[in-house]
């Protein structure tokens, strides 16, 4: 009896120890785990190897100080967070971030430094062509281009004609417009000035008060632009299509914010070719940063001198530093000890794309080439989008258009917006925080040791670039405080300068 029991006691033997074994494994220590793989997190892996690398290009465990172990998680498929495309008819289309200022600085940089090609975010012609629809008319237009084969001198004088139909609509608040959004550039751009002259932030508040911006963040837009000098009638009309196509919005979103989505309706607007996602998935690669993608992080516990991090695919992983690179709005993730957030809801954005024909007829047109390129809209209740706009054109009755929405669309709004619909895709987008005025900010760190929160400063304005410049702060500020915690350890040493973002040959 003895001698055909044993052989199985010695399976259990072997498979207890293969379980501690496996269990042993699936725990494994890190620097640095990062949670979210957008624009915020991949630019923060960057900063950090940036900052504590002699050769950021190679880091190997030579070259880095004892960073040198970042993972970065995303629950999704791909990298890129909110940054993602759509394809249609073969053809790839922003469907989340979609733009980039000429004056984002650390964005042209990624995208020099990767080697990442772009183009203007749309053909300036076209895009100069909108209209203002009020659910029943549109109450202003400019003028439609002339041929793309046209001199130019035909199209000078179109952007022209174009202008004084603005100015006689609008008049001189249009400079004054342009004076506020030019004074937030100015302000903003204090962020990248070198290392010397800028501290490192361990709140928001103290972040936009360093700059200046922090007193347009206590008011609504359309509080600031009065006192700016700006007409009513160009902010219920002009700042409010813009408001309303960029942040699904209206006026009383914050003034920061506000400032933010008129500097997006700026010339020379850009996009990485293939997708602005190129951007995360670039920075993660050049920083050699493990990346898991489908793989969500369900818990964070600290635990000693780490924290662990349990995952949907039951592993754990113990990390020095955690930073949090992703909305915790609508996350479900269990913190011990827990955390204290401000209330926010982050505002969905509901873009559907559709290849096929406008029906002229619902904007009271007797053609469908007389529908403007744009068509954004007033803050009335009867408008069921927020704009439309042409992507591109196959030829007079087949184009791509997208649309933007503070509700689905569903087939019987389509109907009757499309005479034609070849191809549809819907997409909601908890796309950024839901503004209002005065904001609340969340904490940076959300305990006393090693947990960062990126997007706390989101709630002051929700861009690609802001995003980058939040990581850049948190990367500094994480190795300026382990360096004063590190004993025996190498000295963390962070460039002197970071000057070389303001000397790129743009």
């Amino acid at each position: 009896m003895e001698l055909n029991q044993s052989p199985p006691r010695l399976n259990l033997t072997l498979l207890f120890f293969f379980l501690l074994l496996s269990s042993l494994q699936a725990t494994t220590d890190t620097n640095i785990c990062i949670v979210g793989s957008g624009i915020a997190g991949s630019s923060l892996a960057h900063f950090i190897k940036h900052f504590t690398c002699t050769d950021p290009q190679n880091p190997n465990p030579g070259s880095c100080s004892w960073i040198d172990d970042i993972r970065i998680f995303e629950r999704r498929a791909v990298p890129g967070g909110r940054m993602a495309t759509v394809t249609i008819a073969g053809d790839t289309f922003e469907a989340g971030g979609s733009i980039i200022h000429p004056k984002n600085f650390h964005a042209l940089r990624f995208a020099s430094m990767l080697n990442l090609s772009h183009s203007p975010e749309s053909d300036e012609e076209s895009d100069s062509w909108f209209g203002i629809w009020d659910g029943s008319r549109f109450v202003f237009k400019t003028l439609q281009p002339p041929p793309s084969w046209s001199s130019f001198v035909v199209k000078k004088i179109y952007s022209l004609l174009n202008s004084l139909l603005l100015f006689r609509r609008y008049g001189f608040s249009l400079i004054r417009m342009n004076g506020f959004v030019q004074g937030m550039l100015d302000r903003f751009l204090l962020y990248y000035k070198g290392f010397e002259a800028r501290p490192v932030f361990e709140t928001v508040d103290e972040m936009l008060k360093w700059s200046g911006l922090y007193d347009l963040t206590r008011r609504t837009l359309g509080e600031e632009l009065i006192d700016a000098g700006l007409s009513s009638h160009l902010i219920s009309e002009l700042v409010t299509v813009v408001t309303r196509i960029n942040y699904g919005q209206s006026v009383s979103i914050s003034g920061l914010a506000g400032a933010v989505s008129l500097a997006g309706s700026d010339s020379g607007l850009w996009s990485v070719d293939g997708g602005n996602w190129k951007l995360a998935a670039g920075l993660i690669n050049y920083s050699g940063a493990k990346l898991h993608l489908n793989e969500e992080i369900n818990s964070i516990s600290h635990e000693g001198v780490h924290y662990v991090l349990n995952s949907s695919k039951g592993n754990s992983y113990k990390c020095e530093v955690t930073v949090i690179a992703t909305p915790l709005d609508e996350l479900s993730i269990a913190f011990t000890p827990s955390i204290s957030l401000p209330n926010r809801r982050l505002h969905h954005t509901y873009t559907t794309f559709v290849r096929g024909l406008l029906n002229f007829e619902y904007f009271g047109f007797k053609h469908a080439s007389e529908i403007p390129a744009l068509i954004g809209t007033l803050e009335v209740p009867d408008v069921p989008f927020s704009s439309i706009s042409i992507l591109k054109k196959y030829d007079e009755e087949d184009m791509t258009y997208k649309m933007f929405s503070r509700g689905p669309a569903d087939d019987s709004l389509l109907d009757q917006l499309f005479s034609v619909r070849k191809e549809t895709v819907r997409i909601d987008w908890p796309a950024y925080p839901h503004f209002k005025a005065p904001e609340v900010f969340a904490p940076i760190l959300l305990d006393d040791r090693h947990l960062y929160y990126i997007n706390s400063f989101e709630n002051a304005a929700s861009t690609i670039e802001t995003s980058a410049v939040a990581a850049e702060n948190v990367a500094r500020l994480i190795i300026s405080r382990l360096e004063k915690l590190a004993s025996g350890s190498p000295t963390i040493k962070i460039p002197a300068s970071n000057d070389e973002i303001l000397h790129l040959d743009l």
